[in-house]
């Protein structure tokens, strides 16, 4: 069987949401050393552009409310202008407050819909018709091992990744023999302000937004839709997969998985849930930002 060609990433144009940390911001880092345009959106437009500084290689920083369409569309636009049509969209943007689902105020629950569900929808909504266009593009979305499987005490953020890996699945579908790529990264718990305050599950390691950005950019060179985080993790969940419910919920059990959203350090996560906390929905696009990013890191 002959391997596939990696693709060459030099020059294409990447815009990435809640890029100005975390997962977002050394995504942006690894393909600015592919040779990759790169440009970072998010809502907390101060911390962008000091990431952009940070990162040099001429990345482009530009304010993203990913709730608001009018807001993406110009975010979308704007990188167009600046660097030239769009061939990867990473819709990295998520937040994941955490706590019992029957203590979670709607305003929570709203607020993680918002961001990470309709965020990853209005970017691939904008940008999928430019790349059929042009006949070329790839769009990465970032679920979670949580988008596989319910975990306690994360319930909606659950749901809202179970969405993010579902509508990757369909619309993979629907543009099957066409040039559009899409990839679905599924990390386990990572080393991010997210993550703050959480453990480890039994045999499977926590990892670093900078292995999330080296699993990424391997999807982009030799395109693939199921990007697990690490690839353990895919493995241990498609044996987990064949085994009736009860058998998955015992492996859970095993190592820990039912308590890694519970069992947390609340002093050592406060600083992120107040974060989490401000990211309201309905900033002005042309607004002095009012909120903290969205990073999903």
């Amino acid at each position: 069987m002959i391997s596939k060609q990696p693709r060459i990433l030099v020059g294409q144009v990447v815009a990435i949401t809640g890029g100005a940390r975390g997962i977002g911001k050394e995504t942006a880092r690894a393909l600015l050393r592919e040779g990759m345009k790169v440009a970072i959106g998010d809502v907390d437009a101060v911390t962008a552009r000091a990431a952009a500084d940070e990162l040099g290689g001429g990345c482009v920083a530009l304010g993203l409310d990913v709730t608001d369409r009018a807001s993406f569309e110009g975010f979308v636009s704007g990188v167009e202008e600046r660097l030239g049509p769009i061939d990867v969209l990473i819709n990295n943007a998520g937040i994941m407050p955490l706590g019992p689902f029957a203590e979670e105020d709607d305003r929570t629950t709203r607020r993680m819909i918002d961001i990470n569900v309709y965020g990853v929808l209005y970017g691939m909504k904008i940008v999928l018709p430019r790349m059929q266009a042009r006949g070329r593009g790839h769009i990465v979305n970032i679920a979670s091992q949580a988008g596989k499987a319910g975990y306690p005490g994360g319930a909606t953020y659950s749901g809202t990744k179970h969405f993010v890996v579902g509508v990757s699945e369909a619309v993979r579908g629907e543009l099957r023999g066409t040039p559009i790529e899409i990839s679905c990264v599924m990390p386990v718990v990572v080393q991010t302000e997210l993550a703050a305050g959480l453990g480890t599950t039994r045999g499977v390691k926590n990892v670093t937004p900078q292995q999330v950005a080296q699993h990424i950019v391997a999807a982009l060179k030799v395109p693939r839709f199921d990007v697990d985080v690490p690839r353990s993790a895919g493995r241990l969940g498609r044996i987990a997969g064949v085994l009736p419910r009860g058998g998955r919920e015992f492996i859970g059990r095993l190592i820990r998985a039912d308590r890694i959203l519970t069992n947390v350090d609340a002093a050592a996560r406060r600083g992120y849930e107040l974060r989490a906390a401000r990211s309201e929905p309905g900033l002005e696009p042309a607004a002095e930002p009012r909120r903290l990013g969205e990073s999903a890191g």
